[in-house]
């Protein structure tokens, strides 16, 4: 089911009081969280969006809802009847954590608070579980961006109308195609990355003791741990939770469990211990590339060259017909050990 929410905006630029009000019923009643999308209706431009959907649907008056599921489109223009015939009442449990902004955004969730929610997200839309953390959590709730599913979980964020952030971690090794790519997703969604480098000192030091390109002999481990794994604690330390574009099919081996929400035990963010997200887990990468083409998403110019996993310069190569995405990774490594370690849990 996906529910879309058409909401009016005066020609002074400001919303509606019907539709703040019916937005204002949803949330009290905690299942404002199903709402996936919100379309705006322009008062006097009749090519906006909302205005072409009330055309579209014979609405006129704004707010209105329109659920779409298997048996086609249906049409609410009354939020207590979308809830009473849709929505649905949501278990005490979930209740109880979408209520959890009141508690404040640093707030800690226990563990209880977490199960619920795996539990409860397991197997809704990558947008209902993102909505899910940045309603919780806000600009607290960062988006790690660098590859081609990071930059659909912006897309998604871009449309929820919710603050988040983005960060990316520039290892000095990558790319000038994929500084492009930062570069492009950057302008074209008007957002700030946030961009963490490694330690100046540790690179040095790694060089010096171990030359440039040392990872070929004996491992990449000591070398993404400087460039990637000690930034991304940086990164981390001011966030409440993150959000990830891993999917359990890239590494069936080290990723086939993966949950879409769970604790994060290898960081440690503002308040404690970091929620973290990952809305993609159960999709495929054939879904990733659909919802990118569907939604004209900037992409890495090295895609067309045959890097799918796409991560530093010396460390990634074009993929052959046959091979497993990842397959372009480490590749001069055992497969069970291309994983750079920032979603490994520590032990």
């Amino acid at each position: 089911m996906h529910v879309t929410m058409v909401k009016k905006l005066l020609l002074d630029g400001s919303p509606c009081r019907k539709c703040a009000q019916a937005e204002q019923f949803l949330r009290d009643r905690g299942v404002w969280e199903q709402i996936d999308e919100i379309v705006w209706a322009i008062e006097g431009e009749p090519d906006s969006p909302g205005m072409r959907l009330g055309a579209q649907y014979g609405v006129s008056l704004a707010p209105f809802f329109l659920v779409r599921d298997e048996g086609g489109v249906q049409i609410f223009d009354s939020a207590p009847r979308l809830l009473k015939e849709r929505l649905g009442a949501k278990s005490s449990a979930a209740a109880e954590l979408a209520a959890a902004p009141h508690r404040g955004p640093d707030a800690l969730l226990s563990d209880q608070d977490i199960a619920s929610a795996e539990a409860t997200h397991a197997s809704q839309t990558p947008q209902e579980i993102l909505r899910f953390g940045l309603t919780r959590f806000g600009a607290g709730c960062a988006i790690a961006f660098s590859g081609a599913e990071d930059v659909v979980l912006i897309d998604m964020a871009s449309k929820l109308n919710l603050p988040f952030s983005v960060f990316c971690l520039d290892t000095g090794r990558l790319h000038a195609q994929t500084y492009r790519f930062l570069e492009r997703v950057r302008t074209h969604y008007k957002i700030t990355l946030e961009i963490y480098f490694p330690d100046f000192v540790a690179v040095e030091d790694l060089v010096r003791r171990r030359g440039l390109t040392s990872f070929y002999q004996d491992g990449h481990q000591e070398c993404c741990e400087i460039r990637k794994v000690q930034p991304l604690f940086r990164a981390l330390k001011n966030c409440c939770a993150w959000v990830t574009g891993q999917r359990r099919d890239q590494n069936p081996s080290t990723r086939g469990q993966l949950a879409v929400i769970a604790k994060d035990l290898s960081h440690t963010g503002k308040s404690g211990p970091l929620l973290k997200l990952n809305p993609l887990a159960h999709w495929s990468l054939g879904q990733v590339w659909e919802y990118i083409r569907e939604n004209d998403v900037p992409t890495n110019e090295l895609h067309e060259q045959g890097f799918v996993s796409v991560g530093c310069e010396p460390c990634t190569r074009a993929i052959r017909p046959g091979e497993h995405e990842r397959a372009g990774r480490w590749w001069w490594e055992e497969a069970t050990q291309r994983e750079c370690g920032l979603h490994l849990a520590k032990s």
